[in-house]
Parts: structure tokens; C-alpha cells; sequence
């Protein structure tokens, strides 16, 4: 098991008991939003988030996509803030995630859909928090406080807000019954090592269906944590271009999950190594082992080793991991 040694290992070690806690609080409310969704479904949705909320936001992309067949765009905020242009939302789901419910820009968007007479939903860590003031229906995810300045439970917690709605909507019960299996899942993923040996300055991570978010995620958290130069991409995407740049001193951090997508990243992996470049995967007796989870749940585990990975690369490097490169927790964004 992991051996708290900061806060924000503490935070990472947290995850199973929030993701168990937020699916026994928090599922009357999904609930209601369930049945208000069905008796008027929408036509798409729109959802503002930034940093690792906006990867939340792409694993909705993904799973209210696949398991709702609903449409899910990503706001533009500064049209609702620096231009004063809000869009038409007719018959939107529109969303806000933010683990402090405090940025002004997310905010906005969730305050003008719901002007606009539009479903509204706030996924947050506070629940008086302006965005959540602003919104009709409201997922608190029950964290506790969150003093690492990278995110970490905040962030699967609000994976599994998305994960739980997508489930309560369908009203697909074994849907449900796996979601929640997931506590014990990431409990598993935590007894699992995490530490392997590289000293990279660049990398490109990739990832594809439900894990392009965590490789979103994971780019984010070994930037902000180890200053390294991390870009995410599909395999698609880096096969097309970027791909040029791969080689000895820029390595790849591939999610490999079982399901659809992993041949493709396994491709790329092979073609990254073709061209010299080190590469480590993340999946099912891989570099990084990850725990047998349901694919569309397999984003919730498998961000875990790279949460510690990029924490141990970070101590390595002297960096405190808490406070890294002068971050602060929380950014009004306009």
C-alpha cells in the first residue's frame, strides 16, 4: 500500500473511501437529474471546466456519448465573459466542473445556460460555491479539502460524478453494480508499484476512448509536478505529424487498458519505439500493471500510477510536490 510521505500521496491514498463515500451521498441527487433527463432529454451538452476538470469533461465527451448517445461539446467560456456573446443552448444539458465552484468563466457559462431556461448542473467540491449557486442540480463530491496543489481526488471523484450519471441515466443496473465495484478496483491499483526508472525531459503521452482524458490528465499532473515537457495526444493525432519528433530523449507514456482502443496505442508505442524513443506503458502486466476494471470505468484506475509516478518523479528532482513550482490551488479564470 502507499506509504504517505506528503499531502499529496495522503490525497492519492484517499481515493477509494471518496469514491465509495460520493456514491452512497450523492446518488439521490444523481437520481433526480436522471429522471429530469429523461422526462426532457436534451439534445446535446455543454460543459465548462478548466484544468483537470476539463479532463473530467472529456471522459464525458466519452461516456455520455457512448453509454447516453448524447452529444457533449466543451464551452467556450470568453464568449459568455470577455465578449458578452453567449451561444443559443436551446434544449442543452449544460455543465459546470469545478472542484472549487469559484472560477468566474465556468461559472458564467452555467449561470447563462441556466438564464436561458436550461437544464443546469454544477459538479463541485463546494456546494456554496457561486457556480453551484448558479445551477439548478448540484454533485457535491465530499472530498474533504484538498491541500495538494495538484489534483488528485477531486479529480476522480469527479470522474465518478460523470461515471454515476451516465449510469443513473441509462437506468442500466449492471451498469451501476460496476460502478460500484470501483472502490475496491482503485484500492487494488494503489497495492500495485508505481515507480519505474526514467530521467526525461519530454514526452508525449497518449491515450484513446475512455482513456484520452487520462492522458490529458496524466500530461497535466508530470508537467505541473516535474516541470517535464509533457504533451497528450490520441494515437491518431501523434501518428499524423507530431509523431516526428519522437526519438532517444523524448519518450512516450501509453494507456493501454483492454478495450477498442488499445490496439491502436500499442501501434504507436511499437512505431515510437521503431524511431528509439523509450516508452512506458500503462496497462494489464505492463510497466505499470493496471487493475482489471469495465473499460468505460478503466479512466478512474488508471490515472493512479500516473498521479504517483509523476509524485516520485517530482521528489527525485527535489521538487516539493505540495506546492510545485509556485502553483496556487485555485485560479479565477475570466
Amino acid at each position: 500500500m502507499l506509504t504517505p510521505v506528503s499531502i499529496l500521496h495522503d490525497e492519492i491514498a484517499e481515493q477509494p473511501a471518496v469514491i465509495e463515500r460520493l456514491l452512497h451521498e450523492q446518488w439521490a441527487a444523481i437520481a433526480t437529474l436522471a429522471d429530469a433527463l429523461r422526462d426532457a432529454p436534451p439534445r446535446f451538452a455543454v460543459i465548462a471546466a478548466r484544468g483537470s476538470s476539463d479532463n473530467v469533461a472529456r471522459y464525458a465527451q466519452h461516456v455520455l456519448g457512448r453509454l447516453c448517445g448524447i452529444p457533449v461539446a466543451l464551452a467556450t467560456p470568453s464568449l459568455h465573459t470577455l465578449y458578452g456573446t453567449p451561444p443559443r443552448l436551446d434544449q442543452a444539458l449544460v455543465i459546470g466542473i469545478s472542484q472549487s465552484g469559484a472560477s468566474p468563466d465556468v461559472t458564467a457559462v452555467v449561470a447563462d445556460g441556466a438564464a436561458q431556461g436550461q437544464l443546469t448542473l454544477a459538479i463541485t467540491n463546494v456546494p456554496n460555491s457561486p457556480m453551484a449557486a448558479a445551477a439548478e442540480h448540484v454533485i457535491e463530491l465530499g472530498t474533504g479539502e484538498e491541500r495538494s496543489v495538484a489534483a488528485t481526488k477531486t479529480y476522480t471523484a469527479s470522474l465518478a460524478a460523470v461515471a454515476a450519471l451516465a449510469a443513473a441515466w441509462t437506468g442500466d443496473q449492471s451498469l451501476r453494480e460496476e460502478l460500484r465495484a470501483t472502490p475496491q478496483a482503485l484500492a487494488a491499483q494503489l497495492d500495485k508499484p508505481a515507480d519505474v526508472d526514467l530521467d526525461w525531459e519530454r514526452c508525449a503521452v497518449i491515450g484513446r476512448g475512455a482513456n484520452y482524458a487520462t492522458a490529458f490528465e496524466a500530461a497535466l499532473k508530470v508537467k505541473e509536478l516535474t516541470g517535464i515537457a509533457a504533451e497528450p495526444y490520441s494515437p491518431p493525432d501523434l501518428m499524423h505529424g507530431p509523431i516526428a519528433v519522437l526519438g532517444p530523449d523524448h519518450g512516450v507514456l501509453a494507456f493501454a487498458p483492454p478495450g477498442p482502443a488499445a490496439p491502436g496505442v500499442h501501434e504507436a508505442v511499437a512505431e515510437a519505439r521503431r524511431r528509439g524513443a523509450p516508452a512506458i506503458v500503462a496497462g494489464p502486466g505492463a510497466d505499470l500493471d493496471l487493475v482489471a476494471m469495465p473499460e468505460w470505468l478503466s479512466p478512474l484506475g488508471a490515472v493512479i500510477p500516473a498521479q504517483r509516478l509523476a509524485a516520485v518523479l517530482a521528489e527525485r528532482r527535489g521538487i516539493e510536490v505540495d506546492r510545485p513550482f509556485g502553483l496556487s490551488k485555485i485560479t479565477r479564470t475570466t
